[in-house]
């Protein structure tokens, strides 16, 4: 491969010529800035030959020079933001040669195959994609963000596999998807689509530097420039995309096939891990140790259950390709606290506050921990609606409504389900009560966020702030639960309570649904339309004949967190 690599691909001429355009607007830029000191250098040279002598041109020249040495001013310090501000890297897991020698051996042998330079370097990422990066600007270099290889001039770019199909995939699966991310290497290594790539790569840092005080003026200019090349800019990196998928063409192209469906299923199952198993335990100050194992069991569970299995068990029986790593332990707990701090904010380092937990641990120190907290929750809120009652009349309700009775009048004042049964009943149907419980919830529960992130918020402001992952987060999962639901949620949660404390039942983890109730060494999942039933109508027999068929106690006061 030359230097300046080959772009005989379809789809990489058209990158070129892009590029191209995308540099054309840094020139009209340039001559924009230059044109005010052109004019002043003809207006000066005239006036020294004496072509322009008397009014009003003393002052027309000087008014263009100080106009020129403004613009120059301007558009030097602009240049120099866009030079030397550092484009926004990816937070990901570096994953060095020695802890992963075959993954590079793999990844160099495609390159080898396809003609095209092999990434500097290897990179992991929580997420279910891959791609290049490149980490070569001297800004990551002066702080420290890629100090390897990857950040020497005219390094390679950076591959970054998404870590999930390292232990979803099989090596053969692994190497078929991963032959057109590394051929993009080849269209990148053109000097005319890099240097249009570190073009906008400077403009979009230039728009982040503008939001710092005294600086916004550097926005506007930038973001006029983005406007007017990011037409161009998308359409040659989809010609360089066309152009690496070429060239990858005939590298295990019906493999890839297959690997494709590989890559929709691995998508589906993280993102069910991550929002029904993971989010929980987050939410609770403790981080799952080894989420990459775990889209595992849940691939399986969910193949299993689609009547799958025999398809997948035959593909299992193959080599991992997590089995290309040297310690795919450590790796996996490195990007599961990654994948905390990217969708959830939570800390870069374990603390008393956030603490790993293992798969085993997991339904006895999440799954029991969050229903008693929500119990404990469940219970202060309604204490505090009966006391407002109290003094001012059912909160929520319309005029006419009746007051609830006062806690030492409903028989059951402590921690008991039935006190909760008994303030939502409701035979009129109109759930006021339920209402201004949901509601009280919802500004607990807004406190209690508004407190968590003020404590992780202030180690990272005494640091003097940070970009990248610890802006908190970059993806969230989901949008704050509130209203009836977090209401629904908070019962499900007391009677679960009350089962594993009267009826021997016991907190249980299912690898797609997250935390359940198993009774009897069976999972219960028919208790969320009869908590619905009592919560949005007000009807609790529903609710109550599942407690008198499972064994529940109602009366029996619960242990709280």
């Amino acid at each position: 491969m030359s230097a300046t690599g080959s772009i005989a691909e379809v789809g990489a001429p058209s990158a070129r010529s892009r590029a191209l355009a995308v540099l054309r607007v840094r020139s009209r830029a340039l001559a924009a800035v230059l044109l005010p000191a052109a004019l002043a250098v003809v207006l000066v040279s005239a006036r020294l030959t004496g072509r322009l002598a008397g009014d009003p041109w003393p002052a027309v020249t000087l008014a263009v020079c100080a106009v020129a040495v403004l613009v120059l001013l301007v558009g030097g310090i602009f240049g120099a933001v866009v030079l030397r501000a550092g484009p926004a890297v990816t937070p990901t897991v570096p994953l060095p040669e020695a802890a992963a020698p075959d993954l590079y051996r793999l990844v160099r042998d495609l390159a080898d195959r396809m003609d095209v330079p092999a990434p500097s370097a290897i990179a992991l990422t929580p997420d279910c994609d891959s791609w290049l990066e490149d980490r070569t600007h001297p800004a990551h270099r002066r702080t420290a963000i890629s100090a390897g290889p990857e950040s020497e001039p005219g390094a390679a770019p950076v591959l970054v596999i998404g870590s999930p199909f390292l232990w979803w995939m099989r090596v053969a699966e692994l190497r078929a998807v991963l032959a057109p991310v590394v051929a993009g290497t080849g269209p990148s290594a053109h000097p005319d689509i890099a240097d249009a790539r570190g073009f906008v790569r400077g403009l979009d840092a230039a728009v982040d530097v503008g939001s710092r005080p005294g600086l916004g003026w550097i926005a506007h200019p930038a973001r006029l420039l983005l406007r007017l090349c990011q037409n161009d800019a998308a359409e040659m990196e989809r010609g360089v995309a066309a152009a690496a998928s070429d060239r990858a063409h005939d590298v295990d192209y019906g493999l890839r096939i297959v690997a494709q469906e590989q890559v929709g299923l691995a998508y589906a199952g993280w993102d069910r891990l991550l929002t029904r198993v993971a989010l929980p335990a987050w939410r609770m100050g403790r981080w799952p140790t080894h989420l990459d194992a775990g889209v595992v069991s849940a691939l399986t569970e969910l193949s299993r259950r689609d009547r799958l299995a025999d398809e997948f068990t035959s593909r299992l029986g193959e080599r991992p390709a997590c089995d290309l790593l040297e310690r795919p332990g450590v790796i996996d707990e490195a990007t599961s606290l990654l994948a905390a701090r990217l969708f959830h904010g939570g800390p870069a380092e374990t603390g008393p506050d956030w603490s790993p937990v293992d798969w085993a641990a997991y339904p006895e120190e999440v799954v029991d921990r969050k229903w008693r907290t929500e119990a404990t929750r469940l219970h202060a809120a309604l204490d505090a609606v009966r006391v407002q009652a109290g003094g001012a009349g059912r909160p929520g309700a319309a005029p006419a409504a009746p007051a609830p009775p006062a806690p030492a009048g409903d028989g059951f004042g402590g921690p008991t389900l039935e006190r909760v049964l008994g303030y939502l009943t409701d035979p009129g149907g109109d759930c006021c009560a339920g209402e201004a419980l949901a509601g009280r919830l919802s500004a607990d529960l807004a406190r209690e966020d508004l407190a968590r992130e003020e404590r992780t918020a202030a180690p990272r402001a005494g640091s003097g702030g940070s970009r990248g992952a610890d802006t908190l987060p970059l993806f969230p999962l989901q949008p704050p639960r509130a209203g009836r639901d977090l209401l629904a949620d908070h019962v499900t949660a007391l009677v679960c309570c009350a089962a594993v404390d009267s009826a021997g039942a016991a907190p249980g983890l299912d690898w797609l649904d997250g935390p359940v109730l198993l009774v009897g060494g069976e999972r219960r999942a028919d208790l969320a339309a009869r908590v619905l039933s009592l919560v949005e109508e007000g009807d609790p027999e529903p609710l109550r004949d599942w407690l008198a068929e499972v064994g529940v106690r109602p009366e029996k006061p619960v242990r709280l967190g």
